[in-house]
């Protein structure tokens, strides 16, 4: 287990190297962990692949506040760490606000975004927060419904919630929470690298609309809407998701 230690806490992160002083990292989104991205760890490109842990989740150390602050500035400890030439990050929904926040903090070290089910602004359902707080139990039994195209493997769908129930219920709170307030719309249209967009058809979290903003705004793009998949696309069509990625990066970088 490889772990990054931050004053007296862990971060915990999974390394695939390649060999090559080039790195993609993959940050997961509310109440996930590093398992989520368990398809693209065999992507076969020339680039270390990275999966982490954010604080109070998987395999992380405990963190009495979450904040996206937080979540960047863990980010860029792993980064400055790890002193890579060239660097890709990868986001899903929660994971796309920090990497824009990233990238929007520390423009000059990234080479490329991926974002994967998320936005520019990330409203949250009240429903959602509301039964957060006060019925976790009712949030996992909606869960498969709003992350899920209705035709995705149980399997698949047990496997997440089976993770995502790890998590404890306060943690999600916080991450949605983050997302509630999160807003750089008017920020999107000075993004210079280029960017892949990946958006299931059937994302009821972050719908489509939220992917075609940013295939509007930002200068340098590729964009794909994966049909027969909602918000975990990356685990729902890992394959179609994977060759889209290595297409990306062999184009652009």
């Amino acid at each position: 287990m490889t772990y990054l230690k931050v004053n007296n806490k862990k971060i915990f992160y999974v390394l695939k190297e390649s060999g090559k002083s080039k790195a993609l990292i993959f940050i997961h989104g509310s109440g996930g962990n590093s398992n989520t991205w368990s398809h693209q760890l065999n992507l076969g490109i020339e680039y270390d692949i990275i999966t982490l842990d954010l604080p109070s989740h998987g395999k992380s150390s405990k963190f009495s506040e979450l904040s996206l602050k937080l979540y960047v500035d863990i980010l860029n400890k792993l980064i400055l760490s790890l002193k890579y030439e060239e660097i890709i990050l990868c986001g899903n929904s929660l994971g796309g606000a920090v990497i824009q926040s990233y990238y929007f903090t520390y423009p000059s070290k990234i080479s490329a975004l991926i974002l994967v089910g998320t936005g520019g602004r990330l409203r949250v359902d009240p429903i959602i927060l509301e039964s957060l707080a006060n019925n976790y139990e009712e949030f996992l039994k909606t869960l498969p419904s709003d992350a899920f195209y209705r035709k995705t493997s149980k399997n698949i769908i047990e496997a997440y919630i089976s993770e995502s129930s790890t998590i404890g219920p306060e943690v999600t709170f916080q991450d949605f929470s983050i997302c509630d307030k999160f807003d750089m719309l008017e920020k999107t249209s000075s993004i210079k690298i280029p960017c892949l967009i990946i958006v299931g058809a059937e994302d009821k979290l972050t719908p489509v609309k939220y992917s075609n903003f940013f295939h509007e705004k930002i200068n340098i793009n590729e964009y794909k809407i994966i049909q027969e998949a909602g918000h975990m696309v990356m685990l729902e069509k890992p394959d179609e998701f994977n060759k889209v990625t290595k297409d990306f990066i062999q184009k652009y970088l």
